[in-house]
């Protein structure tokens, strides 16, 4: 979809939006989410980071689904003056003047710390925000000391982008996701979250994500996913743990999924961009407890993405059972 595109959609006299999932772990489905709803969220974003009319805003990913779309809402709502750049992993690449706002997925910071050009405009986003997948570690420990915001979002399409920020940098850093004002959380039987926000989602929303609360009962982190928990011989591992005991010791791209096995349940896999998985072996078992390491290892020439750049977990895992 083109911003001409999805402005048109916008003016229009629909109340109603399409938009689709992000397909993490299955096939993207499409959604009508209400307009209204769309730009509720857009102002709760915009008077939480303090921007106001004027401000620049770089657009930097897809229209198809809720994180590139939004971006343009908030402008259209609060007067933000629009920098649409292609999508691309180096969005900073052709700016010459840092936004006052813009939003990520961890690849393009990541790629944008590589070059000094690029790393000297990210610096000066005054708020920069950040989703669409984990921030690992290293990441989060090289914006640690930028001079403007940076943050962490936490949401989905469900709820029209983020409804909670996680500061990363400065005297205010957190380890917490902080809910908007109007948005409470609980944690269901089975610790995933359970979100209440009813500006911008209609109905309670029941999530797939394991969760903790903090003791004052607001603020949260996430864990992982409940659906990626491979249950290996009686033993359940979450995906997200392994993924992130490697990632300071594994710079090749990578994912961990699973493959049922007659023995054991579920087995651990490893997809990984490279031929030479003897050395990358004898890392797991340097750096994984024993029941962690991959039992079996396969190599792609790319690790399965999503039109946004997060883990394709479903088909990684197609992959892991097709290679039987």
């Amino acid at each position: 979809m083109s911003l001409d595109d999805f402005i048109s959609e916008w003016n229009s006299p629909s109340e109603l939006v399409l938009v689709q999932t992000s397909g993490s772990t299955g096939t993207p489905k499409p959604m009508w989410v209400e307009k209204k709803r769309m730009a509720a969220s857009a102002r709760i974003t915009c008077g939480f980071l303090g921007l106001s009319k004027g401000d620049t805003a770089l657009l930097c990913m897809p229209l198809d689904y809720i994180a590139g779309k939004m971006v343009v809402v908030r402008s259209l709502v609060c007067g933000l003056r629009l920098i649409s750049m292609k999508p691309t992993g180096h969005p900073l690449a052709t700016l010459t003047e840092a936004p006052d706002f813009a939003a990520m997925v961890p690849m393009q910071v990541y790629n944008s710390l590589q070059v000094e050009h690029e790393r000297r405009l990210l610096s000066g986003i005054k708020h920069l925000i950040i989703g669409g997948g984990a921030i690992d570690s290293t990441l989060e420990d090289e914006l640690r000391n930028f001079p403007n915001a940076v943050w962490s979002t936490y949401g989905m399409t469900e709820t029209l982008s983020h409804i909670a920020l996680r500061r990363l940098n400065g005297q205010d850093a957190d380890a917490w996701y902080t809910p908007f004002d109007g948005v409470s959380v609980s944690l269901a039987p089975d610790d995933c979250l359970v979100i209440d926000a009813p500006a911008v989602c209609p109905c309670t929303l029941n999530t797939n994500d394991v969760a903790e609360l903090h003791p004052d009962g607001k603020r949260f982190r996430i864990l992982g996913r409940k659906d990626n928990v491979i249950d290996s011989g009686g033993i359940k591992i979450r995906i997200e743990d392994i993924e992130n005991a490697l990632r300071t010791h594994l710079q090749t791209p990578y994912i961990i999924t699973k493959r049922k096995d007659k023995r054991f349940g579920e087995i651990v896999v490893m997809l990984i961009e490279t031929e030479d998985v003897i050395e990358v072996n004898d890392i797991c078992a340097r750096v994984l407890p024993h029941y962690w390491r991959p039992k079996e290892y396969i190599s792609v020439d790319k690790i399965p993405l999503t039109g946004t750049g997060k883990p394709a977990r479903a088909e990684a895992e197609r992959i892991a059972e097709a290679s039987q």
